[in-house]
């Protein structure tokens, strides 16, 4: 579907958001929980860890929304 008016891509930005926040969010836990049971880290080097894998997952997520969106709009395929 290529949008022709602002809600049409507004609903396809937020459709494709959705989808890339599920799809990535079991590897985002097996890392949090991978985090949590390093005995070898202080509970500080875990917070800070769980930090960096939040931020990794947010920029993935949008990384990925940009490239279906622009994808789907251009009609690129894999």
């Amino acid at each position: 579907m290529v949008p022709v008016k602002k809600e049409e891509l507004r609903k396809l930005v937020t459709e494709t958001t959705v989808e890339i926040y599920e799809e990535l969010t079991p590897q985002l836990i097996q890392l949090i929980n991978e985090t949590k049971n390093n005995g070898s880290l202080t509970e500080a080097q875990k917070q800070d860890e769980i930090s960096l894998h939040m931020m990794g997952y947010v920029k993935s997520c949008t990384n990925e929304i940009i490239i279906e969106v622009l994808a789907e709009i251009l009609g690129l395929s894999e």
